[in-house]
């Protein structure tokens, strides 16, 4: 009886101390930073923007000084006077995909960037950090921020937008809150969406972890009407006035769909609880984008929305890497092949026992030949990440890799219920 007596005071006393952990340092409030990545391919800029206030706190409560993701990006919050840090949280951004174009090499351009954080009660000291393929720093950026600065913008008060709940299992505390966004949508238009929402969303509960673990979360469609129907095409001299200003060839690439203007999302959702972006693009043309803790965008009438959609969301939300490859590869030097890339579905086996290989069966040949996929439905496939050779993925086909396929490979799996549990207890 006194040794169980025990277990339960330290497992109170652990729960006492995780609820205090959150309340020690933080309100019940939401700090948006925005930002301004600039620069070239040979030199970058992080700039300061905009500071606003969000009336609640939708993100995570434990793990609070620990990173999800390794990143290409990451954002450390200290105490200003200790030095402590007291939050991490780790990013993609669109701007670092640009610095590879040839255009970066000739002309310095700025991107829109946003991040949430917990509300401080006390002035903190952020540190932001962008690195490139090796993982080195490329620039970064501290600065301080004073909790009751007169010139941080209280938004989401006076305006909230129209919206309806299609999964809710409790309060933002409780769940991971995802909101589904219109964008190219007119007002007479917004049925549609949420229709399309409504979509969306079954695709994604459809599909393992996200399954299984749906309790854990909350969706809501949030309308955000457009003044044109559909969205810009520039190669089809197509521009549209549309709620985020989203257009095809990003990067003069057809089918890469996105919006440089992230303030105008985060200004649209101010007044609802959120952490993760999905946003729904009215047409039928073939596209989308996912930027790991940015967004997922994607068309909402093509044939295959509902497959792409779940697959940008694995960007967007667990970080997952593209898994398709080309045998030109003509894209040979996104990931160098001397560094294990910090996505936890591809591998270039510098250091695989950070990745599947405890989820592989005794004497699986390295790498798999393609001819025992029925045999080692998890092994190491050669062809990932745009590359022909050197980098690897563990099943033959994934949700990662072709819309045609069903689901998500068991490794893809497993680091999406990972991240599931990191956010939600």
């Amino acid at each position: 009886m006194k040794y169980l007596f025990c277990i339960l005071f330290l497992l109170f006393s652990s729960i006492k101390h995780y609820a205090q952990d959150f309340s020690d340092y933080f309100q019940n409030k939401t700090l948006r930073i925005d930002y301004l990545f600039t620069g070239n391919a040979k030199q970058q800029f992080i700039v300061l923007d905009e500071l606003s206030q969000l009336p609640t706190w939708a993100g995570r409560r434990q793990h609070l000084a620990e990173l999800p993701l390794e990143g290409n990006g990451q954002i450390i919050v200290r105490d200003l006077i200790t030095k402590k840090c007291i939050y991490k949280t780790s990013f993609s951004s669109l701007f670092q995909e640009w610095l590879s174009t040839e255009e970066a090499q000739e002309v310095a351009k700025g991107f829109e960037n946003t991040f949430l954080i917990p509300y401080p009660k006390k002035a903190i000291e952020v540190e932001i950090i962008l690195l490139n393929a090796q993982k080195e720093i490329m620039t970064s950026l501290k600065h301080t921020v004073q909790p009751n600065d007169i010139l941080i913008h209280q938004r989401g008060i006076t305006h909230i937008p129209n919206h309806r709940y299609l999964v809710q299992n409790g309060n933002e505390k409780e769940c991971i809150d995802v909101a589904i966004l219109a964008e190219g949508y007119t007002a007479n238009e917004m049925e549609t969406f949420y229709d399309d929402a409504q979509k969306a969303c079954e695709s994604l509960f459809s599909h393992e972890p996200f399954h299984s673990m749906k309790h854990k979360f909350n969706v809501v469609a949030v309308a955000s009407p457009s003044a044109d129907s559909g969205v810009s095409v520039p190669r089809d001299n197509q521009w549209k006035q549309t709620a985020v200003n989203s257009h095809f060839d990003t990067f003069y690439s057809e089918r890469y769909l996105t919006t440089s203007r992230v303030k105008a999302i985060h200004n649209i959702l101010s007044g609802i609880p959120y952490e993760h972006i999905i946003i729904l693009a009215n047409t039928n043309v073939y596209g989308g984008g996912g930027i790991y803790n940015s967004y997922t965008l994607t068309t909402a009438h093509h044939p295959m929305f509902q497959p792409v959609v779940v697959h940008e969301f694995g960007h967007s939300f667990a970080g997952l890497a593209d898994e398709y490859f080309y045998e030109e590869d003509i894209m040979n030097d996104t990931y160098p092949l001397n560094i294990e890339p910090w996505e936890q579905n591809i591998t270039t086996r510098v250091n695989f026992s950070s990745k599947w290989e405890d989820m592989l069966t005794p004497n699986t040949p390295i790498p798999t030949p393609v001819n025992k996929r029925d045999k080692y439905p998890i092994g190491v496939y050669e062809g990932a990440a745009y590359s022909f050779k050197g980098i690897y993925r563990s099943s033959y086909d994934c949700r990662m890799k072709t819309n045609e396929y069903p689901e998500f490979c068991p490794v893809c799996q497993r680091a999406i219920q990972r991240l599931i549990n990191f956010y939600v207890p």
